[in-house]
């Protein structure tokens, strides 16, 4: 199982995730390319470190929100999405391979996620710009997604990802971040919820059904408080259930 979290999520002085800590435990890194936080700095730094210590960089690209970090709807023509999909990971190529490293696959981030999950426009847009930026990365998003289903049908990988921390709808979509109770903010409960991913394949929906999760890649949100801590706790339980924990990419 992959453990990736979402990391560089700063901006000048202003520092939202340890991405220290963080870099010590997961094995993919989600880095903001700078349409919802990150800077070239930031993405420096965390391309070096990432590159330090073996943890392979994604791109997550995202609607062009700083102030909204990323989580406002958004309407975006296709073309024009393409282009800024595949700009911001051109940004990150640079400090990646800088790093003597390399850009191993892409995600998407807040609202522009949520967003491909049922839009087949923005869906296709968001691979259109992958490809645009040239290679043949491998893209993550959402179980049964359109995203999945676009990068599949353009010769992409799709990687399906699961989220330890967010809760889920019976459908086995996230609950909206405005709703109540769409984190887990419960330590023992994420830990448990991890497992339940990488050895059930499922997970309980806010009703109480069990929603089945087939997933390659497993997130803990870089932005929830005590991550790091929550990170290697995610890493500790599935190790000793004897699942291992390597890079899809």
């Amino acid at each position: 199982m992959d453990l990736n979290a979402d990391l560089g999520e700063g901006f000048g002085r202003w520092t939202l995730t340890d991405d220290d800590a963080l870099l010590s435990v997961v094995t993919s890194a989600n880095v903001a390319c700078g349409f919802h936080a990150g800077d070239p700095s930031v993405m420096r730094r965390v391309c070096d470190l990432a590159a330090e210590r073996g943890v392979r960089i994604g791109a997550q690209v995202s609607y062009r929100d700083l102030a909204g970090f990323g989580r406002r709807a958004m309407d975006v023509p296709g073309d024009e999405l393409a282009a800024e999909t595949a700009y911001q990971i051109g940004a990150l190529r640079v400090f990646a391979e800088a790093a003597g490293a390399r850009v191993a696959y892409v995600k998407p981030h807040g609202a522009l996620y949520n967003r491909t999950v049922h839009d087949a426009e923005q869906a296709a847009a968001v691979v259109a710009g992958v490809r645009l930026a040239g290679g043949a990365l491998p893209v993550l998003g959402l179980p049964g997604s359109l995203l999945l289903a676009a990068a599949e049908e353009a010769g992409l990988t799709g990687v399906p990802e699961a989220f330890a921390d967010r809760a889920y709808t019976p459908e086995g979509t996230l609950v909206g971040r405005r709703e109540a109770n769409s984190v887990v903010t419960d330590e023992d409960a994420v830990v448990r919820r991890a497992l339940g991913f990488a050895t059930e394949g499922a997970v309980e929906a806010v009703d109480g059904t069990t929603v089945a999760v087939a997933a390659r890649s497993l997130c803990v949100h870089g932005d929830t408080p005590g991550a790091a801590r929550i990170a290697a706790r995610v890493r500790e339980a599935l190790e000793r259930a004897g699942i291992a924990v390597g890079a899809f990419a």
